[in-house]
């Protein structure tokens, strides 16, 4: 600490400025109620997390029921429902595999980026709350259930006050 009159050293304790006699200032207190902040907000991260680990998981569960169903459906084991994409008056042969396969991949990819953020709030990374971020913003044309987490988590992790409290976590 130095004296802010004549700029000498001052020693921890010592009231006055040996050089000049100026009283030294008192330590400013820390921000009232700040731990007790930080602590709600902790919370709400961890809740958040947990809350991105279920989304992730039923999507993917609920993902692979509907290509399971999509895949039966298009390949005509509904008959007499469905007669199959076999060319009569259909798309060719090679669309239902190729668009179930695009699908899987999209359906795997948007599972792995929640649970990256899930994982990455869980862990209060310093990337996990642009991860977060990203995986919400995607996920608000999921609707209901993924705009709602899309725009909670947007709520909490974005403004200049959260963005402060999530690096002091």
């Amino acid at each position: 600490m130095f004296c802010s009159g004549c700029g000498v050293a001052i020693a921890p304790g010592q009231g006055v400025c040996s050089q000049c006699g100026r009283p030294v200032a008192p330590a400013v207190p820390p921000m009232p109620g700040m731990g007790f902040e930080l602590d709600i907000y902790a919370g709400k991260i961890k809740t958040l997390s947990v809350v991105w680990f279920i989304y992730a998981g039923l999507s993917l569960l609920l993902g692979i029921a509907g290509l399971t169903f999509a895949k039966a459906f298009l390949m005509g084991n509904f008959s007499p429902w469905s007669r199959g994409w076999d060319g009569n008056g259909g798309p060719p042969m090679w669309f239902a595999p190729a668009f179930l396969h695009f699908v899987w991949v999209m359906l795997v990819m948007r599972s792995a980026l929640a649970l990256v953020a899930a994982w990455g709030l869980m862990e209060r990374a310093p990337w996990g709350r642009i991860v977060a971020i990203v995986a919400a913003v995607l996920s608000l044309l999921k609707f209901p259930f993924g705009t709602a987490l899309g725009i909670w988590t947007l709520v909490v992790l974005l403004g200049f006050r959260n963005a402060r409290l999530y690096e002091q976590l």
